[in-house]
C-alpha cells in the first residue's frame, strides 16, 4: 500500500518505485518514491515554486518529489483506503469554479454570481488529491485513473457544495509498476470503483474537518469564477 506521513505542514505519500501523473505546475509523468501535498501561508504569491518546494521539503527532512500546493492546513487532510487504492485529500472552497447549466449565470438556488474573469489571480483554496494504486497501470490507464478521480471529486462537490471544483485544484495519481497489472481504471473496474469511493469519502472528511457549519455556498465566496460564456455548437 501507499504510506502517508504528515509533519510541518506537509503530507507525504510514499511507495518505493512508484510512477506518477501530476497536474501540478511541473506536472506530467515521472518516477518518484515520494510525493507531497504542502500547505502555503495566507497571501502566498511566490512564483519560484521549484525553489519554494525544495526549501520546504528540506526544512521538514523530506526528499524532493512531485508536489501539490494548497492554502488548506494539513491538519485537515484525510486519507481513505479501499482495496488497492489509497487517497489523500485536502479540501478548501474559498475560490469556487462554478459552471452554470441553466445559461443565466445563476447558482443552483437562483442567487446571482459574478461574471467570469480570465484575469482572476490564483487563490489558495484548492481541492488536492493524491491517489495511489497498488496495481501496475500503463500510462493510458494512469491517465484514465486521473479522469476517474476528477470525476468523483466533481460529483462529490456538486452534491454538497454546488460546485465541481475550485480554480486551483490539482491531482497526483500513482501506480506501482511491480504490482499485479490492471488494464483499465474506469468507473466499472476494481481500481476505478475503489478510487471513486475513496475520493468521495476523503473529500467529505476533509470538508467536515475544515468547515464546522458545512461547506460555504459559492455565492458567499470572495474569489473564484463562474463560466457563463456560451459556445457555438454544430454537428461535426
Amino acid at each position: 500500500m501507499f504510506e502517508t506521513t504528515r509533519r510541518d505542514g506537509i503530507a507525504q505519500v510514499r511507495h518505493e518505485g512508484a510512477r506518477w501523473l501530476s497536474t501540478a505546475w511541473d506536472g506530467g509523468y515521472c518516477e518518484s518514491d515520494t510525493v507531497y501535498n504542502v500547505s502555503v501561508p495566507i497571501g502566498f504569491a511566490r512564483t519560484d515554486l521549484d525553489a519554494y518546494r525544495e526549501a520546504r521539503l528540506a526544512e521538514a527532512g523530506f526528499p524532493v518529489g512531485p508536489t501539490l500546493l494548497t492554502g488548506v492546513e494539513m491538519c485537515h487532510a484525510r486519507v481513505a483506503t479501499s482495496g488497492p487504492v489509497t487517497v489523500l485529500a485536502t479540501a478548501g472552497l474559498s475560490n469556487p469554479a462554478v459552471l452554470p447549466v441553466d445559461r443565466d449565470g445563476a447558482t443552483a438556488d437562483g442567487s446571482d454570481v459574478r461574471d467570469s474573469d480570465d484575469s482572476e489571480p490564483w487563490r489558495p483554496g484548492t481541492v488536492n488529491l493524491v491517489v495511489g494504486v497498488a496495481r501496475s497501470l500503463a500510462d493510458g490507464a494512469l491517465a484514465t485513473l486521473l479522469g476517474t478521480a476528477v470525476e468523483a471529486k466533481a460529483a462529490t462537490l456538486l452534491a454538497v457544495a454546488e460546485m465541481p471544483g475550485t480554480t486551483s485544484d490539482a491531482v497526483l495519481v500513482g501506480t506501482d509498476p511491480s504490482a499485479a497489472p490492471a488494464e483499465f481504471a474506469g468507473s466499472a473496474t476494481e481500481v476505478g470503483a475503489a478510487t471513486r469511493a475513496c475520493v468521495r469519502d476523503a473529500v467529505l472528511a476533509s470538508l467536515d474537518a475544515r468547515y464546522d457549519d458545512g461547506p460555504p455556498a459559492p455565492a458567499t465566496a470572495e474569489h473564484g469564477v463562474v463560466t457563463d460564456r456560451q459556445s457555438d455548437v454544430r454537428a461535426p
